[in-house]
């Protein structure tokens, strides 16, 4: 099942190429409530709708709480937080492209965050120019929201770029833009992040929609234990185990009784006790 409040025409084909089945005309918390737990019957309103198994995708502040709270009945991605991109740029970096990707992030939302990191105070000072120029021309309402979106932003100036990269570590962004010489090398340095973009070609916004990286990510420092969505989300591991050969499992079975008495679980010993061909079950003995 797919949900979007306003769906376009291009997102209603998208769902019906996808194999979607069901759409709904819905957004917000309600969304949540809908997918989570259910509708039982056909309604004036539209069908029935089955509880979904996993809630993907992002959403507002609203969105988060919802999956915040649904979160153990059914399972969700992330809890995602407003959206972010961070570049390390030194003294090679292209000041208008560099401030392109900045504005693009910042016209998401009026808390979303744009981060500059770099070596060079020269880089940051014509980026910060480069800004403000191109904000001067972009259309509302983008232009309000971005202007909003860059007073809780930042640039950081570091001594080097292994303190570029040690700063963009702790932030853990969402996106995070290289634009600097050898960036494949930067780059490799870099371990917390939500997606990579390397160099001054590769913009943040192709990975949103045509390169092929996820457009849905950590934010808020997630990125240093988990990663975007992706197929994983919908895979579930099982584990199974068979035992055919009883001989050649007695190391094992062995084992599992001196772990079990370990851990002071004498009914776990005792059931691999029961398996094992050179001890005697003490349940019998007590007998």
């Amino acid at each position: 099942a797919l949900s979007s409040p306003h769906p376009a025409l291009i997102t209603l084909a998208a769902a019906y190429i996808a194999g979607a089945d069901l759409f709904l005309k819905i957004g917000g918390a309600q969304a949540i409530s809908t997918m989570a737990y259910g509708i039982e019957k056909d309604n004036e309103f539209g069908p029935a709708v089955p509880r979904c198994d996993t809630i993907v995708g992002p959403g507002n502040k609203w969105v988060t709480a919802a999956k915040s709270i649904v979160q153990g009945y059914c399972g969700i991605d992330m809890l995602a937080g407003p959206s972010e991109v961070l570049v390390i740029a030194d003294e090679t970096a292209n000041a208008e492209v560099v401030a392109a990707d900045l504005i693009a992030q910042a016209e998401h939302d009026v808390v979303a965050r744009a981060i500059l990191l770099s070596n060079n105070q020269n880089t940051i000072d014509e980026i910060e120019k480069a800004v403000g120029d191109q904000l001067d021309v972009l259309p509302e309402p983008n232009k309000s929201t971005a202007t909003e979106a860059f007073k809780l932003s930042f640039a950081v100036l570091c001594k080097d770029l292994d303190e570029c990269v040690a700063v963009s570590d702790d932030i853990a962004p969402e996106h995070l833009e290289i634009q600097t010489k050898n960036s494949m090398e930067v780059g490799k340095q870099c371990a917390n992040y939500g997606g990579l973009f390397v160099g001054e070609h590769a913009a943040e916004v192709l990975g949103d929609y045509g390169a092929g990286p996820n457009h849905t990510l950590p934010t808020g420092g997630t990125g240093r234990y988990t990663g975007g969505l992706s197929v994983f989300n919908f895979l579930r591991i099982r584990t199974w185990m068979r035992i055919d050969d009883k001989e050649a499992s007695q190391n094992m079975v062995n084992d599992s009784i001196v772990m079990a008495r370990l851990e002071g679980l004498e009914g776990h010993a005792r059931a691999a006790e029961a398996r094992s061909l050179t001890t005697e079950p003490a349940y019998k003995k007590a007998k």
